[in-house]
């Protein structure tokens, strides 16, 4: 099968004929990818940032964003079957250890993630997951449409269902950035809270689309952005959802957070500065955010199959994998690009 390896890191990853991958063991699901988003985390990948973490033996198939249609099961999988059109939770998990009997799988002791720990991921045409992992989707959804649900969905939904006991209507939510994570997160705060969102780029196309899908005002990241938010809410928003957290980004995401305000930070890359007396003194929060739950995806595909939840995608066929990652890198995909085998 084809499949996109990285083999080295700092350098672009391969298009590579490989074996297609096993069964091996009784709860083990083998998919045929329809669809695998194409995410920053995978830039960060090959910039080496997530070697320590995980420590991948490399060469290995990189993508964590994937659905598609159940190819071959394991001997004790009765939840879905060949056939089945399925999205896939990023992280398979154990079911028995104590985070996973609380409902916490980010947390699981036992868990793997494709694409990012020592196991090949879905930027192939073939993947091995576990049954835990499988959402059934109606048969006639097609997974190249809501592949990046898999991971930028339930990102976004996970941190806006986390806030939502503060985001009554009165209330003011800040998006920071609304690319790939920031457009599903502004539809998901549309849905399911009555709070006002702001929405803040330094794409007038991504404002334009912010504004299509939920957003009540756009800001124009241009330096002048962070005082206009400042105007705006009287001072700054109950929660700021950071889907950026990079390059200065982050410090700004906290500038806008008013008092006993709530940070969410959801993007990664950039560190923040901030004197502890300012954390005290303003009794603001700082939440971090990583993925979700299988309820958490379970529930965003009502959503999504409803309507209020629409993924804006670009499509590429396989073999052009690397040039979707530089049209990532570049700021040329608006909403999710996508992989199409």
């Amino acid at each position: 099968m084809r499949a996109v390896r990285v083999h080295r890191y700092h350098e672009d990853p391969t298009v590579d004929d490989i074996a297609e991958p096993k069964l091996t063991g009784p709860l083990d699901v083998i998919v045929k990818i329809g669809g695998a988003g194409v995410c920053r985390t995978d830039l960060h990948i090959l910039e080496g940032q997530w070697a320590e973490v995980q420590n991948p033996d490399l060469p290995y198939v990189i993508g964590h964003e994937n659905a598609g249609w159940v190819h071959e099961v394991g001997d004790g999988v009765t939840n879905v079957a060949v056939g089945d059109t399925v999205i896939l939770h990023p992280q398979p998990s154990c079911g028995l250890c104590q985070a996973c009997r609380a409902g916490k799988d980010m947390q699981c002791a036992n868990a793997f993630f494709p694409g990012l720990s020592n196991n090949d991921g879905g930027m192939a045409e073939y993947l091995r997951t576990t049954a835990r992992a499988c959402v059934k989707l109606d048969p006639s959804t097609n997974p190249a449409d809501v592949a990046a649900l898999a991971d930028a969905g339930i990102t976004a939904y996970h941190a806006v269902r986390k806030a939502l006991p503060l985001l009554h209507p009165g209330t003011t939510a800040v998006v920071q950035g609304a690319g790939g994570l920031g457009h599903i997160g502004i539809q998901c705060l549309a849905a399911l809270s009555g709070t006002r969102v702001v929405v803040v780029d330094k794409n007038p196309a991504a404002l334009e689309l912010a504004g299509q899908i939920g957003a009540d005002q756009t800001v124009l990241a241009d330096g002048g952005h962070v005082a206009a938010v400042q105007d705006l809410t009287g001072g700054g928003a109950q929660v700021v959802f950071d889907f950026v957290a990079e390059q200065g980004a982050e410090m700004d995401g906290w500038n806008m957070t008013a008092p006993d305000g709530s940070y969410y930070v959801i993007g990664y890359g950039g560190e923040l500065h901030i004197p502890t007396l300012d954390i005290i003194a303003t009794e603001r929060s700082i939440v971090g955010n990583i993925v979700g739950t299988y309820n958490d995806l379970a529930e965003l595909m009502v959503l999504a199959q409803a309507g209020k939840v629409t993924l804006h995608t670009q499509q590429y066929p396989l073999d052009r994998a690397v040039d979707a990652l530089h049209d990532l890198d570049a700021g040329k995909v608006r909403g999710r690009a996508i992989l199409v085998p």
